[in-house]
């Protein structure tokens, strides 16, 4: 069977073309968007995970805290400063 071309048959391929790149386009749109809202979300968490060690490094900025001797197994003595002179 063979078909020939007609005025509508173009027509509607040229149609169906443009719609395929329509959508194409809109769901490259779609995709930037999305990527660009994941890196927004990104950098708030960022940002708010600086902004709350920011508050605890302030909040204990001047305090002194006195940690263990770590453990040695050898009779080694421990030096945790060394004199100069």
């Amino acid at each position: 069977m063979i078909q020939e071309a007609s005025v509508t048959g173009l027509i509607r391929t040229i149609l169906i073309i443009v719609g395929v790149l329509v959508f194409l386009r809109f769901l490259g749109r779609l995709m930037v968007a999305k990527r660009t809202m994941d890196a927004e979300n990104k950098r708030r968490k960022a940002e708010k995970a600086f902004d709350k060690e920011r508050k605890e490094k302030l909040k204990n900025f001047g305090k002194v805290s006195i940690s263990d001797r770590p453990s040695s197994s050898d009779d080694e003595e421990y030096v945790d400063y060394e004199e100069v002179n």
